[in-house]
């Protein structure tokens, strides 16, 4: 999902759980209360790492993930040491320990392309169970101008002056973690405003909060969705628009109200096909849009996008994930398959990914693959909704040296 501080609100936020795809779906499986971490036996740890590869991430080289591997540490150094990151069935970890791990795989990087058979010699794995959902999320590229003219009239607006954010935890502790936006108005405080004051009543027009207009509605409701995305400006150059906040109204998603009244049907689902249904259909596209009333903010930068993590997210390495499941900063295996939609094939994928992200539909076991930018990657991000298994790798020598880590 980029929601950050989050930078991405993620892809499949527009379509339902059970979204239509040009696979057959996985078949639902009992999901139980307490998602746990289950140890992989050496044997079968060592079949996993033979199965490995570097070839569906594009990746020529171990090494090539050791950018990333180091914007991990740097996170999970920042994190206090002692203080606990996974406690759930089957695991008991701290930032510590997790530091130790992901360092003890950063040094074995250069090793990996003579001998991966290290992954299982030098750490356990634990499989991550039920297995997940894996979804999608890309960086959108759309026209636009940082001057408005008769092409460039939708405006994109930074975090506006009159938002105001309060934590509610520290008026209860019951609140602990929530938070409220809200304007002022006179001497009352109200929520702030939604899709249709701002897009349709122009809430905003006029009060100096646009950073940069589009020339396609649509367009910015779809970077709306992700987060983050590039502009392409009328003198060939680009600027990165990145996440800045939100007005704090509940996520409708479209995707359910285009089914609910029989625009689209449920087994045609994806982003592809609202957007074609939004363009095709400029005499309800507007309603359809204001039925959400979530709204983003941005802000303009030079490099992006960014994760949860402050790092540049890599294609098809970097994923979101829920903080309270899968501690930012990990390292993991993730098996599944990704759709080549030239071919019309499915390619296995069985590689290593980087916890750099989180967003408001990722929960429990879900992840949300990031798929790069560009055509392929809006393709695949839209389409993406497959089973997979996740797998957490942790040192041994961590793991032998720190009794208590396992519960």
């Amino acid at each position: 999902m980029i929601s950050r501080n989050s930078l991405c609100v993620l892809a499949l936020l527009v379509l339902l759980p059970l979204a239509g795809c040009v696979t057959e779906p996985p078949a639902p499986q009992p999901v139980p209360t307490t998602p746990a971490y289950v140890p992989v036996d050496v044997r079968a740890a060592r079949g996993l790492t033979s199965a490995l590869s570097l070839k569906p991430q594009g990746l020529a080289s171990w090494k090539d993930l050791r950018p990333g591997i180091t914007d991990n540490l740097r996170y999970i150094r920042s994190r206090p040491q002692d203080a606990v990151c996974v406690k759930k069935p089957g695991l008991l970890l701290t930032w510590g320990q997790l530091y130790d791990s992901v360092s003890e795989l950063d040094a074995l990087l250069d090793r990996l392309d003579e001998d991966p058979s290290l992954l299982a010699e030098r750490f356990a794995w634990f499989r991550l169970e039920p297995g997940t959902l894996l979804t999608g999320y890309y960086e959108p590229w759309l026209k636009a101008s940082l001057t408005p003219d008769a092409t460039y009239k939708y405006p994109l607006y930074g975090v506006p002056g009159d938002l105001k954010v309060a934590d509610l935890g520290r008026f209860h502790p019951r609140w602990a973690g929530q938070r409220l936006v809200y304007r002022v108005e006179g001497d009352t405080i109200k929520p702030y405003y939604g899709r249709a004051d701002i897009d349709g009543q122009g809430a905003l027009a006029g009060k100096g909060d646009e950073i940069a207009w589009a020339a396609d509605p649509v367009d910015v409701f779809f970077l709306q969705i992700q987060g983050s995305g590039r502009l392409d400006l009328p003198d060939g150059t680009y600027k990165h628009i990145l996440y800045g906040g939100k007005n704090g109204r509940q996520y409708v998603s479209i995707g359910r109200v285009l089914i609910e009244k029989g625009y689209i049907p449920k087994e045609e689902m994806s982003m592809q096909r609202i957007r074609e249904f939004l363009n095709a259909h400029p005499d309800v596209a507007e309603d359809i849009l204001f039925r959400n009333p979530s709204y983003v903010f941005f802000q303009l930068a030079d490099e992006g996008p960014f994760g949860s993590i402050g790092s540049i997210l890599t294609p098809r390495v970097s994923v979101a994930v829920d903080r309270r499941m899968i501690p930012l900063g990990s390292v993991l295996a993730l098996r599944t398959s990704l759709m080549d939609y030239g071919t019309g094939e499915a390619d296995p994928f069985f590689s290593l990914v980087l916890a750099q992200d989180t967003g408001g539909a990722i929960q429990n076991t879900r992840m949300d693959l990031f798929c790069g930018t560009g055509q392929e990657a809006e393709s695949l991000a839209g389409h993406l909704q497959e089973g997979a298994e996740v797998f957490m790798l942790l040192s041994k020598r961590v793991i032998a040296s720190l009794p208590g880590c396992i519960e």
